[in-house]
């Protein structure tokens, strides 16, 4: 009979204890976050956003039950940049990295190192882009910045040769046919693989698509867009049409192609009956003039280079609906906003604001202007193509920039969209030129930034530079040793 009784007494002692395996409820377990990082896809580009080329049914689809920041910023519209600051919650004053190429500290404070830090699986997959120690070459675990799961490269727009490295392995890997597929496909074996766990988890998918070269997408989606009539924006110049009209098939082909494999992760999601407390991001780390003003590619403080698609699925904090805010996102606050929505302390060495709670709906947003920059024009927008260092702000209506002469750019968002007519030195808007240039001083002090030529930076931070004052990027081994071409 005692041990009866005592044999009762321990079963009463577990379950009071709650010792049995038990599930955490959704209100109570921190959400995964699933990260989809697209390269050079302009703000204006895809159909929910209102451009009559795009064939893009996902991420429409995704759009009309998400939240669209539709005011997020680039604040310096280049990889490496917008890379390193979305890692860190730091301007690239702070961080150095204000060039492509160039190393993003191995001690610095990052995203993958809080989440890991908090309990969460975190991954890694495709474009990396602040190591800094050549495109091609391995990055050891060590200069992972805290992301356990590692498919990724420095760099590569070679879509259909696309090399990567798994882990700690240093033998270089090759994705199967067009990256974008293989990496979403590989993102979709992680989700699966996490989704039934109790930890959460966090997971990078860095697209290198739709950067050129444009007309490398999978056949079928290329056919898509050969016969389309390409309606052009009003900013491309006559002279630029045909090739602007050429470089768009390509561009929104590898559109095309983004968006089927946006829309098979996200059913990955609901699948796996997870996308309630998932925040589902896609965003891209720049825009592309593609022909607007003249102009290709980025780093230039037109709406096409600065302005960045910013979808944020989170059903369980927004719900299904479909919403749209209109707070200035810039690159250094997407890693407080994420933490801040995830209940995870921000470290004090992040300089971007912490959205969260604005987009919760909880709070107001007083912030009436973001900064952007170009500390030192490289790479395709040198000095002897105009290059040119500068320094603005971006309001709810409108952008204007200075460069080292003085005011160099003031538009009028709202009656201009397209940026044509440039205000700086009209007489009629000399009032509001002046207080948004002062509203720019006052956002440089509080930045400590002197706005100095580029080439005082460069020094300060020791960057090595070509004639043309770029970082050239070289393919080295681990051990510093050049790498032989295969």
């Amino acid at each position: 009979m005692k041990v009866c009784k005592n044999i009762f007494l321990i079963c009463a002692v577990f379950f009071l204890c709650d010792f049995k395996p038990r599930s955490v409820s959704i209100a109570d377990k921190k959400p995964n976050i699933v990260y989809i990082l697209v390269d050079q896809w302009r703000a204006q580009a895809g159909g929910y956003a209102g451009d009559p080329n795009a064939h893009t049914p996902n991420i429409d689809r995704l759009a009309g039950v998400s939240l669209n920041v539709r005011n997020a910023v680039s604040g310096m519209p280049v990889c490496s940049p917008h890379r390193a600051s979305l890692m860190s919650g730091q301007y690239p004053l702070t961080h150095g990295v204000f060039m492509n190429d160039v190393l993003l500290d191995t001690n610095a404070v990052t995203l993958g190192k809080v989440y890991a830090q908090n309990g969460y699986d975190t991954g890694f997959i495709g474009k990396w882009h602040i190591d800094g120690h050549g495109r091609r070459s391995y990055i050891p675990a060590t200069r992972h910045q805290g992301f356990e799961y590692w498919k990724a490269l420095e760099c590569t727009h070679n879509y259909n040769h696309s090399e990567y490295y798994i882990g700690n392995d240093p033998e270089r890997k090759v994705w199967d046919g067009y990256d974008v597929t293989e990496q979403s496909s590989d993102a979709i074996t992680y989700i699966r693989k996490h989704a039934y766990q109790d930890e959460p988890f966090v997971l990078f998918v860095s697209m290198g698509a739709p950067h050129d070269p444009y007309q490398t997408a999978p056949e079928k989606y290329r056919k898509m867009f050969e016969d389309k009539k390409i309606i052009l924006r009003e900013n491309v110049p006559a002279g630029k049409r045909e090739k602007a009209i050429e470089t768009l098939r390509g561009y929104y082909a590898h559109m095309a192609a983004i968006d089927d494999n946006v829309g098979e992760i996200w059913k990955a999601l609901t699948d796996t009956k997870i996308e309630e407390n998932t925040i589902f991001v896609f965003t891209a780390d720049h825009g592309d003039l593609l022909g607007s003003h003249g102009w290709w590619n980025k780093q230039q403080p037109y709406n096409e280079s600065i302005r960045v698609p910013f979808l944020m699925h989170y059903p369980k904090a927004f719900g299904t609906k479909g919403s749209v805010s209109d707070i200035l996102l810039n690159t250094p606050d997407i890693m407080p906003t994420l933490l801040g929505l995830s209940n995870v302390a921000a470290p004090r060495s992040m300089e971007g604001i912490d959205y969260s709670e604005v987009l919760r709906g909880k709070q107001k947003s007083g912030v009436t202007e973001t900064l952007i920059s170009c500390v030192q024009p490289f790479g395709q927008w040198p000095r002897s193509r105009g290059g040119k260092e500068y320094r603005g702000i971006v309001t709810q209506r409108y952008t204007y920039t200075r460069d080292l002469n003085g005011p160099w750019q003031l538009f009028d968002n709202e009656k201009d969209p397209f940026q044509l007519n440039n205000l700086v030195g009209n007489s009629e808007h000399k009032g509001l030129q002046a207080s948004l240039d002062g509203r720019l001083s006052k956002l440089l002090r509080e930045r400590n930034d002197k706005f100095l030529p580029g080439l005082e930076y460069v020094k300060k931070w020791n960057y090595v530079i070509d004639e043309t004052e770029t970082v050239p990027y070289r393919d080295m081994n681990y051990e510093g040793k050049p790498l032989v071409e295969d």
